[in-house]
């Protein structure tokens, strides 16, 4: 069970670093607020490279684990990627928030390359692909870390 987590932890990253890639090449570093105050939130540096962070330290953490078979570490391993996630949702929650707000009708849509948050520029299948290896990879670290599947 654990090297099954441990892959899909993988393939989750590549994800997230794809994704990662498209959001500070389109400045989502430099990105500033919305005009208005009732205008959707952006994915904010510290939110974004926080999921970054945790996820690639209990991805390091879960690498020890499955090296020194650690029940402490699964565990911590765990812990993380259940605070990972719910930066994850908080994104996605974000992300899907902005889709709708900018969703252009025939009349609307404009002939050159959209514009707007650097996130918006995410394909589908990758956000999509990234949260269900996520969710998968949060329910194989728990059945690890109870010990199913040793």
């Amino acid at each position: 069970m654990e090297w099954a987590a441990l892959i899909t932890w993988v393939l989750t990253a590549g994800g997230g670093f794809v994704m990662l890639a498209i959001w500070l090449g389109n400045g989502g570093m430099e990105q500033s607020s919305p005009a208005s105050a009732g205008a959707n939130p952006l994915v904010r540096p510290p939110l974004i490279l926080g999921h970054f962070g945790l996820a690639a330290t209990g991805l390091v953490l879960w690498i020890i684990y499955v090296a020194s078979d650690s029940d402490a570490l699964a565990w911590i391993a765990f812990a993380l990627l259940l605070v990972v996630a719910l930066l994850g949702f908080t994104m996605l929650g974000i992300w899907l928030r902005q889709r709708s707000a900018s969703r252009p009708t025939a009349e609307t849509a404009p002939a050159t390359a959209p514009s707007g948050p650097a996130e918006q520029r995410f394909p589908v299948a990758i956000v999509g692909a990234h949260g269900v290896l996520a969710a998968t990879t949060l329910v194989l670290v728990f059945l690890a870390a109870i010990g199913i599947g040793s």
